[in-house]
């Protein structure tokens, strides 16, 4: 069993993190992530967002927890730190059916397999406790780790939408990702590391 520091035991962990409701302490925090285009521009951000921004959407967040989406800040068990912010979206309950995003908030916390760890909560969380049938998510062409990220959770690729953004004076694909609730419970009953 997954635990904290403190010995208490997270609703919704994997690996080195556990998902948290955000809070408007978090506000800053995602203010300076977001003031990094490293990070922005994975989310399709195309400015930095202030705090009044944020404060805004978070109001509108914790107002929809629950209903249209599901927002979290992920946290590092060890010490407890926010590392990023992962959450479904578009959520129908009825067809079963949600979007995924996710961001690693500081260039320094990626390559550490945090990002795996995010997603392996919020699918668990998503079919296992929501049972949806189907979680979906959307990469840029111009950020290909999120793509073999993807591919080796074992998203599917759906589609390409070709030349649909434009950043960096150009344009750039959009592909099309997506996980159904039996591909979860084959990868889980085949013991694949989740």
């Amino acid at each position: 069993m997954i635990t904290r520091p403190d010995g208490r035991v997270p609703h919704l962990a994997h690996g080195q993190i556990y998902l948290r409701p955000h809070e408007r302490s978090d506000i800053p925090l995602f203010v300076e992530w977001f003031a990094d285009a490293r990070t922005s521009r994975t989310l399709g951000m195309r400015m930095p967002v202030s705090t009044q921004m944020e404060e805004a959407w978070y109001e509108s967040m914790t107002a929809d927890q629950g209903k249209t989406r599901y927002g979290f800040t992920a946290c590092l068990l060890a010490d407890d730190r926010p590392i990023g912010s992962i959450g479904l979206f578009d959520l129908d309950l009825i067809d079963g059916t949600a979007a995924m995003g996710l961001s690693v908030g500081l260039e320094g916390d990626r390559g550490h397999g945090y990002g795996t760890d995010m997603i392996l909560a919020l699918l668990a969380f998503g079919f296992e406790q929501l049972r949806l049938e189907h979680i979906w998510l959307e990469a840029f062409e111009y950020n290909p780790d999120a793509r073999r990220l993807y591919e080796r959770i074992g998203f599917v690729h759906e589609g390409t939408f070709r030349s649909r953004r434009f950043a960096d004076g150009r344009r750039w694909d959009e592909f099309h990702y997506s996980m159904l609730a039996a591909e979860w419970r084959a990868r889980t009953l085949a013991g694949v590391e989740r």
